[in-house]
């Protein structure tokens, strides 16, 4: 499927098995070192609202459907549904190292946690899962301890700098070097879609105003409103963080420019299902 990009000079792949479509990023890739993907709507079996590819057991779509979803994305992954481990997001900055007695949680078994936007290993034979429909997904690949991280930054992760937890989560469980991450911004909303009121605006502002990052991220609209960019955001949280500029790559794809191609909250005005991230090591 033709889909809309913004300018960028790093763009993300779109690959295809069967009727099944998903993007990679081709910076994680060249790590040598993991599994990802971030899932579309195409290639599922979920109807309506949900149509096709739902990752979501909690938005009212069939569990066998969205069962069969996700082995569908186990396929390409090369793995099985049992291998996967789920967050349960709300939003937070909580980030929970896991193993591969953590895998199905989510999935095939319950899970034995609550209020985890981030999910970190250094386990190959799991695969970490975060889901999205308009949020932002990040990736994070330690190339010299050989860890991972996947997380969940919406507006309030991102004023709380989620990023950011990422990385001092992962130096303090893998002694991880910020300069040995690479990271990738995920499919998310972009600025042109994402109006936001002034309450919002403020807390960005207060974050971000010290050196006048906030004309970065913010555009007046007048009263009351701005749009926001929650790519060049996250940006800036990575790089504050130690991550290279060089190693980051953000991505080129609105989820609310491409809601046929990608579950958009804002979009379907809340209709809808999720979309997945996913990554592991090899």
């Amino acid at each position: 499927m033709e889909i809309y990009r913004h300018q960028n000079d790093r763009k993300m792949k779109q690959n295809r098995v069967g009727e099944l479509e998903y993007l990679t990023f081709p910076i994680l890739e060249e790590t040598g070192m993991v599994r990802h993907l971030f899932s579309t709507r195409l290639g599922g079996v979920s109807e309506g609202i949900y149509a096709s590819m739902n990752l979501s057991y909690t938005r009212g779509d069939r569990k066998d459907a969205v069962d069969e979803n996700y082995r569908r994305i186990a396929g390409v992954l090369g793995c099985a549904p049992e291998d996967i481990v789920c967050s349960d997001q709300t939003h937070t900055t909580n980030l929970k190292a896991v193993g591969r007695e953590d895998g199905g949680k989510g999935i095939t078994r319950p899970r034995n946690y609550k209020d985890v936007d981030g999910l970190l290993t250094d386990e190959p034979g799991i695969i970490l899962a975060t889901f999205y429909a308009d949020c932002v997904p990040l990736y994070f690949v330690d190339t010299k301890r050989r860890a991972i991280a996947l997380a969940h930054s919406g507006w309030r992760g991102t004023v709380a700098r989620m990023g950011q937890c990422v990385v001092e989560k992962m130096r303090e469980v893998f002694g991880t070097d910020p300069a040995d991450i690479v990271a990738a911004v995920g499919p998310s909303i972009c600025q042109d879609c994402y109006e936001v009121s002034e309450d919002v605006a403020e807390a960005f502002c207060r974050e971000f105003g010290k050196q006048d990052q906030e004309q970065e991220i913010l555009v007046a609209r007048g009263g009351g409103k701005y749009q926001l960019d929650l790519w060049r955001a996250n940006e800036i949280v990575l790089t504050e963080a130690g991550i290279l500029p060089s190693r980051i790559q953000v991505t080129d794809i609105c989820t609310c420019h491409n809601s046929d191609y990608l579950f958009s909250h804002r979009a379907s005005q809340g209709k809808r299902g999720n979309l997945g991230a996913f990554l592991g090591l090899l």
